[in-house]
């Protein structure tokens, strides 16, 4: 049995249910009713788009146009990151998209070469998903870790200037703002591995049960797919990281002013 189709009209049918949330963001005066109604629209009208697009991606299936996909996906993904974390693009725009690229090829070539064998590394079926799935997950870690990361910093410049004047390298000063960064980012991410298939089915499980593959092979594909997250999630922190640091400090290890001036 294939999956079902939802047709149009039920799927407006579907979305009644965000009165539900709209409703109590109204009562409660959060301010967030209109953010809630302009995302929404964007989404639909973004799915709509990609759906389109994806369909003849799928059809031509040709490597250069799936790499080149790929490419624009990391650049969007870049930007959206120092958007979301107020960061200046003149510093952290290089070091955001190396770090983003670097490690999307790197694990999502391996896992596809090496762990499923394709002969067709760059097939669409594959190479659009497990990259798509790879962005949005090092898109949300790497935000919260770089938010962490140049908060404390600014923040807690006396320990740090502490640290490098007792004698300490600047990897070593930085070393205890790195450590809170991966915490903060990483600890949601652990804890969801830990309850996986307790407490919460992923979308990607009920998405291959739903299209008629085994639970032995969702079960199987679930557990790469949180892995190969995991990797590439700290790998592309760690290099972002690194190239952002030589960036982001004068030749005395002060830091500069990384965060864009909030308009009054």
């Amino acid at each position: 049995m294939g999956t079902i189709d939802i047709s149009y009209y039920n799927l407006l049918v579907g979305l009644l249910l965000l009165a539900i949330p709209f409703f109590y963001l109204w009562k409660f005066k959060t301010g967030l009713l209109k953010p809630a109604v302009i995302g929404t629209l964007r989404m639909i009208i973004q799915l709509f788009l990609i759906g389109m697009y994806l369909k003849y991606l799928f059809l031509w299936n040709n490597p250069f146009i799936n790499f080149l996909w790929v490419v624009v996906m990391i650049f969007v993904a870049g930007q959206t990151a120092l958007v979301r974390t107020q960061l200046k693009r003149s510093i952290l725009l290089i070091p955001v998209t190396v770090g983003f690229f670097c490690s999307v090829v790197l694990i999502g070539l391996y896992f596809i070469g090496v762990v499923l064998q394709l002969d067709n590394i760059f097939s669409a079926q594959y190479f659009i998903p497990i990259f798509g799935i790879l962005m949005g997950n090092m898109l949300s870690s790497n935000v919260i870790a770089l938010n962490t990361y140049y908060s404390g910093l600014k923040r807690e410049q006396q320990l740090y200037r502490y640290l490098l004047g007792n004698g300490a390298t600047r990897q070593e000063a930085q070393a205890p703002f790195i450590r809170q960064a991966i915490i903060k980012s990483f600890s949601p991410l652990i804890a969801n591995i830990a309850v996986m298939g307790l407490v919460a089915f992923p979308g990607t499980m009920i998405g291959q049960i739903l299209g008629g593959s085994s639970p032995n092979v969702a079960i199987k594909y679930q557990m790469m797919i949180m892995v190969i997250t995991f990797a590439a999630s700290m790998l592309s922190l760690m290099i972002t990281i690194s190239l952002a640091s030589r960036r982001s400090f004068d030749a005395y290890g002060k830091l500069l002013e990384v965060t864009k001036e909030s308009k009054k």
